[in-house]
């Protein structure tokens, strides 16, 4: 099973998450995912999603975390499969 973590600041002050904390919280996550591993900062470091990668169906890295959508404006990690990903 993947392991996934993230932090939000969501102050009124506009503070910005630690971004050294993203290595910590991989490192944390190791034994969930030997297979990989991603983080991605927001551009106003708000927001800092961790991915730790337990590869079984696809081991290419075009699967590998966070996700960005095709315009590139969201991010995603998950734990899971998607089961009619031939069809999509």
């Amino acid at each position: 099973m993947c392991g996934i973590a993230g932090v939000v600041r969501f102050g009124p002050n506009g503070e910005r998450v630690d971004a050294t904390l993203a290595p910590a919280l991989g490192r944390e996550l190791a034994h969930r995912g030997p297979d990989g591993e991603g983080s991605y900062l927001s551009p106003d470091g708000r927001a800092l999603l961790v991915h730790r990668r337990l590869a079984i169906i696809d081991l290419s890295p075009v699967a590998a975390q966070p996700m960005a959508s095709r315009d590139g404006r969201y991010r995603i990690v998950f734990n899971g499969e998607i089961y009619n990903y031939r069809e999509l």
